[in-house]
């Protein structure tokens, strides 16, 4: 698997916040890298870890609707799309799928290990943040699709309300 991750959408405001986006990945890359060399697994703290983080973001930094198009909006930002050069593929009251082109998360992972399996675990760890945010709209769930970080081409995940 070669990961393919080249950003498109580039302007110093979008790059400051991609760095920015990168040191917090590095800082979760460290700090699990460490924990492995004592001998704690990255699985058995680091979903929960993110996991938690994503639901206190989806109880505070979210709006609380029913509504998955507020959502969806509320998720993919103007200036977020930018910075992971996102593409909205459906916003509607069914459905909210979109896809990254760029993932700032991987291009750090990749300046700290060639490991390609671990960069894919890192991501799918990080993942469950979007999966705790999702989490805290009873009705939505969470279907993650493809990921840069295994190869794809995009990352793409879809947001779906329950009937």
């Amino acid at each position: 698997m070669a990961i393919k991750n080249n950003p498109q959408e580039r302007d110093s405001h979008i790059e400051s916040i991609r760095n920015a986006i990168e040191h917090r990945a590095a800082w979760m890359y460290f700090l699990l890298d460490e924990a492995k060399k004592r001998g704690l697994e990255w699985e058995d703290f680091g979903r929960e870890a993110i996991l938690r983080c994503g639901r206190f973001h989806g109880q505070t930094k979210f709006p609380d609707t029913e509504n998955m198009k507020v959502f969806g909006e509320a998720f993919a930002t103007e200036e977020l799309k930018k910075v992971f050069d996102m593409n909205v593929v459906q916003c509607d009251e069914e459905a909210f799928t979109v896809e990254f082109n760029y993932c700032p998360l991987v291009s750090s992972w990749m300046k700290h290990t060639g490991d390609e399996k671990d960069i894919e675990l890192l991501c799918d760890i990080a993942m469950d943040g979007d999966r705790g945010i999702v989490e805290e709209y009873p009705g939505f769930s969470f279907d993650l699709q493809s990921t840069i970080a295994c190869g794809d081409d995009v990352c793409r995940l879809t947001i779906t309300k329950s009937k």
